[in-house]
């Protein structure tokens, strides 16, 4: 059992890293129309994730491949119940993911226009049905014994699920808004440390609304309830959500994207904890849930996937860490001049 309950934290780990790290690309594409008013800001937004994207989308891998090893029932229950939201993310972040490479491949403004939208909805469609994915296995899916779902695309669009789509949405825009301000200059800077302090309320205010309504949609008080303590959890996300606004009024960016950060880690475990052990809650039987427990793989399997990941993952968060470092200064028109450049 002790080997079933790493792996759900280790499970909770990995998605709460991958939001963390490519929350503030997603939530950079979805601002791309707004905040950059010519072609060379909306370059200079695209290249301040460039060199970074990708390694951020290891983490969505890594998770959903812990899913589908550690914890095969689940991967083969979630897949099919929340298939059609699953490939819409999918074929979003595939389309984010051309619009990269192809942008610059003509010089013409439709052609730019085109793939600017493609980066623009490859970047909003996955902020908001991870949203809505993770609240509504938050509060239960229908599906039962058999693991046959009971629903369909528009089932999973009830209001606490869309108010998670909503909360995800104004996370990774506050986290991409805090990004552009670290990697930008100018008028750019000035524009999204603006949008950030616009965002700020409006997330606070449905942070808030989500956290009361998590109350009577779920369950997952409950174990915040039987073990008090773990009411900390709630308490550093509300801290470093307002350390955003303090660090950004000090004009400390990568203190408030630190913050953000730091925002979203809480906002997931917050949801982790409270289903813990349920991995992927029934909401038509209780009994037909699935947990760390009864969903699992082999204890030998979990013990050759452990010697895995520690031996695997510090190499993934070096390579990270050495990239990040590597492309800490900002994006100026000078860096748009070279061949590397999107």
């Amino acid at each position: 059992m002790a080997l079933q309950n790493i792996w759900f934290f280790i499970w909770g780990l990995l998605w709460a890293v991958y939001f963390m790290t490519d929350g503030f690309d997603l939530g950079i594409g979805s601002l791309l129309p707004f905040v950059g008013k010519n072609d060379q800001e909306k370059r200079i937004m695209i290249n301040s994730m460039g060199p970074l994207w990708d390694g951020n989308e290891v983490w969505l891998i890594a998770a959903g491949g812990i899913t589908f090893a550690a914890f095969p029932t689940v991967y083969a229950v979630m897949f099919s119940s929340l298939y059609s939201a699953l490939m819409l993310i999918l074929f979003a972040l595939i389309l984010r993911g051309v619009s990269f490479e192809f942008r610059g491949k003509v010089d013409s403004p439709k052609w730019r226009t085109l793939w600017d939208t493609c980066m623009f909805l490859g970047s909003l469609i996955p902020a908001v049905l991870f949203g809505v994915a993770f609240a509504n296995i938050f509060q239960g899916i229908p599906f039962d014994n058999e693991g046959v779902y009971h629903g369909t695309l528009f089932t999973l669009l009830n209001p606490y699920g869309l108010l998670g789509g909503v909360l995800f949405l104004l996370l990774f825009l506050e986290h991409g808004a805090l990004w552009l301000s670290i990697k930008t200059e100018g008028e750019l800077h000035d524009r999204s440390v603006k949008v950030a302090n616009g965002l700020w309320p409006i997330l606070l205010v449905v942070l808030v609304i989500f956290l009361v309504a998590t109350r009577f949609a779920t369950n997952l008080y409950d174990n915040y309830l039987a073990h008090p303590l773990l009411f900390v959890v709630i308490l550093i996300t509300v801290v470093a959500l307002i350390g955003i606004k303090v660090f950004v009024k000090k004009q400390a960016p990568f203190k408030a994207w630190f913050s953000s950060a730091l925002t979203i880690v809480g906002v997931t475990f917050f949801g982790v904890i409270g289903l813990f052990p349920n991995l992927f809650p029934s909401s038509l039987n209780q009994e037909y849930s699935l947990t760390a427990h009864n969903a699992s793989s082999s204890p030998l399997t979990l013990k050759i996937m452990l010697v895995v990941v520690i031996l695997f993952i510090p190499v993934v968060i070096g390579y990270q860490v050495w990239t990040y470092n590597l492309f800490k200064g900002k994006v100026t028109d000078e860096d748009l001049k070279y061949d590397e450049a999107y």
